[in-house]
């Protein structure tokens, strides 16, 4: 059984002239951080378009979702910013209904 969200985050990243691929890489190495996460319960890297990219990830209760924006990720966007993106934009969200996963 999928656990019910009620939170999440959604950050808009901007590549670099020529950083797309090293952006593409960077959301995938994400991945692996957020599978030590339990209560980041589901995680998405997209691409909006040729340079525009996004994180779309979701969490059970505000205490997830803190604890997201306090952690490895949140160090690595900061660490990375300006080298391989621009400033992101971090919109916290919540879930007002959901189809779970089987």
């Amino acid at each position: 059984m999928a656990t019910h969200v009620s939170k999440a985050v959604l950050v808009r990243l901007e590549a670099l002239p020529g950083k797309e691929g090293d952006v593409r890489g960077f959301l995938n190495q994400g991945l692996s951080i957020v599978e030590g996460e339990p209560k980041t319960v589901r995680w998405f890297g997209v691409q909006f378009g040729p340079s525009s990219f996004g994180i779309f990830d979701a969490f059970p209760d505000e205490d997830g979702r803190e604890a997201h924006l306090s952690g490895e990720v949140a160090k690595a966007l900061e660490e990375n910013t300006g080298v391989l993106f621009q400033k992101p934009t971090i919109e916290r969200l919540d879930v007002v209904a959901e189809k779970q996963p089987v």
